[in-house]
């Protein structure tokens, strides 16, 4: 007998099955779209799950939160650090859990690494630098490029400098006459 592969079907096309097979039965349904009748009946019995989820979702992967209320004020406390623009890092995400973890009497916690990055993904966080800050101009900016733009032009005008003899700076010639 020839090895299956593997199918990872989307939410969509479950709710679609499920249908099917409300209409025929499950194993008139499983025959039709060729599956096996259990996955029939797992999927009808999901049904609440796949209707709320995106249409896009391929299975229901990873563990739940063991601490849901911990990980809820940990993900609205880095929404308030990056809002403030700070950046996160996870020896600070560990440390302020661990902190929430006692005030919410949570003993069995102990917010390793491994933790910090299950929270991440599932959350759809990451760790990333600020890219919100840049570098200011000074107040009198205009004042200053005004002043070396006369300046610049006084040197022109000074020393009979032609647009022929004006290059850009950055750029090397490539060639030399």
């Amino acid at each position: 007998m020839p090895k299956t592969r593997r199918q990872a079907y989307d939410a969509a096309y479950k709710l679609a099955a499920i249908d099917l097979a409300v209409e025929k039965g499950n194993r008139a349904a499983a025959q039709q779209i060729g599956v096996n009748e259990s996955m029939i009946r797992r999927w009808r019995k999901q049904r609440g799950e796949l209707v709320k989820c995106k249409k896009s979702t391929k299975a229901f992967r990873g563990c739940k939160a063991r601490w849901p209320q911990l990980e809820k004020e940990m993900e609205d406390w880095v929404s308030t650090q990056r809002e403030d623009g700070r950046g996160v890092s996870t020896v600070q995400l560990r440390l302020k859990a661990r902190t929430i973890a006692t005030r919410l009497k949570i003993d069995d916690f102990k917010g390793g690494q491994s933790w910090c990055c299950r929270f991440l993904r599932r959350k759809g966080l990451s760790l990333r630098a600020r890219t919100t800050l840049c570098q200011q101009l000074p107040p009198d900016f205009h004042e200053k490029m005004m002043s070396f733009r006369n300046y610049a032009q006084e040197q022109v005008a000074e020393n009979l400098i032609g647009p022929q003899n004006i290059i850009n700076m950055d750029e090397v010639p490539l060639t030399f006459h």
